[in-house]
């Protein structure tokens, strides 16, 4: 099962996620990931949130990777919501 992750980060933890983006990439490399990627200010300058689509099969592998992000051990977030996904539109050329 795919799951829409929208995760917001803390206000003024822009260091936070830069110290620990490297660690945060070869943690979803293990999984099997749709799309990601930050979500930014309107200037397009600043990363303010994630926005990750994974399939994950369940609720608990779900919570399991949540878990264990180390962008959410770090304490980025403010706040995270999640949602079952699924595609209903692709474009190959996009």
């Amino acid at each position: 099962m795919y799951y829409f992750i929208h995760a917001i980060d803390k206000p003024e933890s822009l260091e936070v996620r830069k110290a620990n983006r490297d660690a945060h990439l070869e943690y979803v490399k293990d999984f099997s990931l749709f799309i990601g990627g930050p979500t930014l200010t309107a200037d397009y300058e600043t990363m303010t949130g994630s926005v990750i689509i994974v399939d994950l099969g369940n609720d608990a592998a779900l919570a399991d990777f949540l878990e264990n992000d180390p962008y959410n051990k770090a304490g980025l977030f403010s706040s995270v919501t999640t949602s079952p996904w699924k595609r209903s539109v692709y474009n190959p050329d996009v």
